[in-house]
């Protein structure tokens, strides 16, 4: 496997030197993604916020792209056009000022002026049917995002608790907290659209940053178990010799995400985007915050923490 490897197996490159200065600016960059949240808010999609579903029929299939120019062209600026059902039909989601609250005959009349701007030269655009979004639907999906995201957290907290110890749960934990929120952070700071494709790519973001984490934990475990080394030095070396299959499984993932970003169209674009966000941050994260979390405080690691005989051991000396 040496072609495949970017760095020397039994490179010593020393990352637990540079702890102090990563973990201050990854609680900077925390706290600049909080501070957006806080300031600028998200740009909520349709999903979040209500507003008119309109669909829309062709006699043949229509060039999409097309569609939503002359859309933006007709006042419609920020509409979501994709397609549904046959390759003929598309459904136009709006949101307006004062549209989400929209009564039936005013999503009906919003219909027909979305139908005419709609029609294509040689291909007109038929209304099917409008119907208003509620917003309150909306609420509840970004109710139920928030109890995805703590569902998600809890069962890495209790998975790495069973398969490692505490302390490294707890430094997992906060590492993807980390990742999550930076990757909020950039929609919040960019003003880019938060919709629910967003939210997919947030939660498979929190997947592949545990990933990459335990990856580096269980090598850490296995270097504590044959080697006699101080923890940092062991901390050291455990990332030095994962550091190969790091950069490449996320090289990998990250030229898929890139890949559905340019060719996946508008509707996929934020999720590839969130995900383009959270590999880069994911991969930095698993280097510079994971284990330098566990030379910290509470969190320092020792040989007792995973070694069930040496913790015993220590237990009988400190018996009477």
């Amino acid at each position: 496997m040496k072609p495949f490897n970017v760095f020397p197996y039994d490179s010593n490159i020393d990352f637990m030197r540079m702890r102090w200065v990563s973990l201050s600016v990854a609680f900077l960059l925390m706290v600049v993604a909080l501070g957006a949240m806080g300031a600028r808010g998200f740009n909520f999609a349709l999903d979040f916020t209500g507003g008119i579903g309109v669909e829309l029929r062709y006699e043949k299939k229509p060039d999409v792209d097309k569609v939503r120019e002359q859309l933006a062209s007709a006042g419609f600026h920020g509409a979501q056009v994709q397609n549904f059902g046959s390759g003929d039909d598309l459904l136009v989601r709006l949101q307006a000022d004062g549209k989400q609250e929209a009564g039936a005959d005013k999503a009906s009349s919003i219909g027909d002026a979305v139908a005419k701007a709609a029609s294509l030269a040689g291909n007109p655009a038929e209304k099917r049917s409008s119907a208003v979004i509620s917003a309150q639907v909306g609420k509840d999906l970004a109710i139920d995002g928030i109890y995805a995201v703590l569902f998600v957290l809890v069962g890495f907290l209790g998975y790495i608790s069973l398969r490692f110890e505490k302390k490294f749960a707890v430094a997992a934990i906060i590492t993807t907290l980390h990742d999550v929120l930076i990757c909020v952070g950039w929609f919040a700071l960019s003003g880019h659209e938060f919709d629910l494709n967003v939210l997919a790519g947030i939660l498979s973001v929190m997947g592949f940053s545990i990933n990459d984490t335990i990856v580096v934990f269980d090598r850490v475990r296995e270097n504590f178990r044959g080697m006699r080394a101080d923890p940092v030095t062991i901390l050291n070396k455990s990332v030095n010799q994962t550091l190969s299959r790091t950069v490449i499984t996320s090289f990998v993932a990250f030229l898929s995400m890139l890949s559905l970003y340019i060719y996946g169209g508008d509707s996929l674009r934020g999720m590839a985007e969130a995900m383009i966000i959270g590999i880069i941050i994911g991969t930095v994260s698993s280097i510079f915050v994971a284990c330098p979390l566990l030379t910290m405080g509470m969190l320092k690691v020792s040989k007792q923490d995973l070694l069930p005989k040496s913790r015993d051991e220590e237990a009988l000396a400190r018996r009477p």
